[in-house]
């Protein structure tokens, strides 16, 4: 991977300090997978990778992949200042925290908003990625969207999101080239609860056909080799859906998956009678249809995507990048 230029105010630096340094805010199953392609050496030599976490004893595992652990919490904004001006690029990707916070809780992303103003306290990073979800345009009837799409959150999560978004833009409007990646269903065969099998065997049921919805999908490595090069090459202010481009039909999605299994497809019933069986957690991705393009994020962050259909994706196992 080759690197961008650095700024002219960091190359007047002495050599030690020109050194790029990315900073990971949560540093989970996506962040790992960029840990551990750096850590192969396939990023610069001159990268240094430091992951934010809450837990002192996660600093092991985390030093174990060449990362370096900075100890700090989002929910807890005074212990973010060590953040100021230790990174020169960062990835963001934290979820906001769940519903019952506190007062606006269910519509803010305090913890977006703490570590902005943490990177604010000293000089601010080059590029800045935030990982969104494509949640934020609500249901959009199956349309294809486009990232100029207006943003119309239909659940208190997404609209954490939004505000999200909102705080990063802000920050890029400060002098920071800010990114943002609206993200679908994540999917790994080596990621925890990556798949549709555990769903398949408790014969959890989908949407006849007349009601069933569009789903969108990303694996887990492509996801993470989307992120780089957002860091890299992301253009300020602007939005990439980061997605394979396959689009199907939710039900669709199960009933492959089942075939690949070699398991029964699940059952299909009417959305009516969805409402009485299934959780209102599923009942709000069923409520929800929009088939996304994925060409900018082709065309501007020049992604190859290793798995651009689910059925390879589903048989993989963990893959380089």
């Amino acid at each position: 991977m080759s690197t961008v230029a650095l700024s002219s105010g960091l190359g007047a630096l002495p050599a030690r300090f020109r050194r790029e340094r990315l900073l990971i805010v949560g540093c989970g199953d996506v962040g790992t997978r960029i840990a551990r392609q750096y850590a192969r050496g396939a990023g610069s030599g001159r990268m240094q990778v430091m992951a934010l976490t809450s837990s002192p004893e996660r600093r092991a595992a985390l030093r174990s992949m060449a990362v370096t652990p900075l100890l700090g919490d989002l929910d807890q904004p005074a212990t973010l200042r060590r953040l100021a001006g230790v990174a020169t690029r960062v990835l963001h990707l934290a979820p906001p925290p769940g519903e019952g916070g506190g007062r606006d809780a269910w519509w803010r992303d305090p913890r977006t908003q703490a570590l902005t103003r943490a990177l604010r306290m000293r000089s601010l990073p080059v590029s800045l990625v935030y990982a969104s979800t494509s949640g934020v345009y609500g249901d959009c009837a199956g349309e294809l969207v486009r990232e100029e799409r207006p943003l119309a959150p239909g659940t208190p999560r997404a609209q954490r999101r939004v505000d999200a978004e909102a705080s990063i833009r802000q920050l890029g409007r400060a002098g920071v080239r800010a990114s943002i990646l609206r993200i679908p269903g994540i999917y790994a065969p080596d990621r925890e609860g990556g798949t549709p099998q555990a769903r398949l065997l408790k014969r959890t049921p989908v949407l006849e056909a007349g009601d069933d919805v569009y789903t969108n999908h990303i694996h887990a490595d492509d996801l993470a080799r989307a992120c780089v090069a957002a860091v890299w090459r992301g253009k300020a202010q602007r939005a990439y859906h980061v997605s394979d481009g396959q689009h199907m039909r939710m039900g669709d999605y199960f009933d492959l998956a089942a075939d690949l299994y070699g398991l029964p497809r699940p059952p299909r019933i009417p959305r009516s009678a969805a409402k009485e069986q299934l959780s209102l957690m599923l009942l709000s991705f069923m409520s929800e249809s929009r088939r996304l393009d994925n060409q900018r994020m082709l065309r501007e962050l020049g992604v190859r995507l290793q798995f651009p259909d689910v059925a390879a994706g589903l048989l993989s196992g963990s893959a380089s990048f």
